[in-house]
This record gives structure tokens, sequence and C-alpha cells, in this order.
């Protein structure tokens, strides 16, 4: 039942902006951990970033300072804003819903992805 669609992605030049955006719906948004992944052909998925419930993130140490996360709970939304892009960061990006079942424990949930192409 829970749905992620995402948006935003495209073909810019090195050096350019992007702002990659996921929208949910059949779960308690405010409640859960959003993330976003990335994966390249014959490469494991990896994270990117994560905003928690309370708004806590965390990034790979190879887009800190160039990407931000960030969530907007009363659209049910989470955004991942990319700036200063390279080439390595061609991929497809994934958002990812964490949904917290207290005892039962974390059910994770995939957007369909969307590529992200950076250009010399």
């Amino acid at each position: 039942q829970v749905q992620l669609v995402e948006s935003g992605g495209g073909l810019v030049q090195a050096g350019g902006s992007l702002t990659l955006s996921c929208a949910a719906s059949g779960t308690i948004f405010s409640r859960d951990d959003m993330a976003w992944y990335r994966q390249t052909p014959g490469k494991q998925r990896e994270l990117v970033a994560l905003i928690t419930s309370d708004g806590l993130t965390n990034y790979a140490e190879y887009v800190k300072g160039r990407f931000t996360i960030s969530r907007d709970n009363a659209k049910d939304t989470v955004s991942l804003q990319m700036n200063s892009l390279k080439p390595e960061d061609t991929a497809v990006y994934y958002c990812q819903c964490r949904e917290e079942q207290g005892r039962w424990g974390t059910l994770e949930y995939w957007g369909q992805g969307t590529q992200v192409t950076i250009s010399s």
C-alpha cells in the first residue's frame, strides 16, 4: 500500500544542480525515516542521504557539502538538492521509506528510481 513516486531526474552538466523529489502515500509519513540511495550498473545500491522522522540527517562522505536532504511533512515529500554535480554522481536514484513497526522492526519501501546523468 505504501507508494513512493519520484521525480526530478534528468541530464545536467558537471557543476550543475538538480533537485529530486519523492512523494509518499499509504504511510504515516511524519513517523518514517526517509532516505535516498543510488545505484550504477553492476554496483550495490548505496546510501546517499538519510533524514529521520525527527529531522536528523546523515550523508555519504562523497556528497557532504554538495547534497542536502529535506522533508516536508505537510506534503508527505522528501527532497534531495544536489549541487556541484560530478560525472561520478551519474546513477539511478531511489527514494526509501523506513516505516517503524515498534517491536516488530522496520519495513522498507522503495520508489521506482529516477535516472540522473551528469555530462562532462
